[in-house]
């Protein structure tokens, strides 16, 4: 009874996920598509899990362990969706997501942030940047890993703290870009979220197309790739 009465929300979060597949360690950034106090649906792994496997997801500074219940395959070239439930003990990494759609003063938020995201969806694309730390002015030439046109996640074994200032320097084709960032999320060991703070929507959006471009030239190679 209780699966039945709580709380689910259809809800594109970019979270962290860890394990073992295949004998070796992996971690990787995916989206959630819908979430739950009990567990979530996972899209676009890139490695191997089955059904039984026990993963760590980590949403900010939330961590918990996780059983997967099912895999499917997601249609795209090396990639799945999985239905995972929390370890019993373990924290809801997604409670406050949840707790804002209870709040009535907050009912229309869920409906609104979802349709903003998607519009920017994060594509998982090797891009080359260039992070300045405004406070020190140190330099890291470097690559994000998911990269949107508001922002990107660059894995790092020593993140720089959350809401750290920074400038982010980019090229579109001939054009270099530079535009102020924030350090939203920091997870020691993994990596860290950051939004650009300064980009015109007009950049923004050829950003964005770049890195899809990017991301349907990786699909086609990996189909070629299997055809041979």
């Amino acid at each position: 009874m209780e699966h039945q009465t709580e709380t689910s929300l259809k809800l594109d979060l970019l979270v962290r996920i860890w394990g073992m597949a295949e004998g070796r360690p992996f971690f990787q950034n995916v989206h959630t598509q819908q979430i739950s106090r009990r567990g979530a649906k996972l899209s676009g792994i890139e490695h191997h899990l089955a059904p039984g496997d026990v993963i760590g997801v980590q949403l900010g500074d939330k961590k918990s362990r996780v059983k997967v219940m099912w895999v499917i395959d997601a249609g795209q070239p090396q990639k799945i969706d999985a239905g995972i439930e929390i370890l019993e003990a373990q924290p809801c990494p997604w409670e406050q997501e949840l707790a804002k759609q209870e709040q009535p003063a907050a009912v229309a938020q869920p409906d609104l942030r979802p349709r903003d995201l998607r519009r920017f969806h994060r594509h998982r694309v090797p891009f080359p940047i260039e992070i300045v730390e405004a406070p020190s002015g140190s330099r890291m030439r470097t690559q994000a890993t998911d990269i949107s046109g508001r922002g990107c996640y660059v894995e790092t074994l020593l993140p720089l703290a959350k809401s750290t200032e920074l400038s982010i320097s980019f090229w579109i084709e001939s054009e270099k870009i530079t535009t102020p960032a924030i350090v939203r999320a920091s997870d020691g060991g993994v990596g860290m979220g950051i939004e650009f703070t300064g980009l015109s929507e007009d950049v923004q959006k050829r950003l964005q197309q770049v890195v899809e471009k990017m991301d349907k030239q990786s699909g086609s190679a990996i189909n070629a790739k299997g055809t041979c």
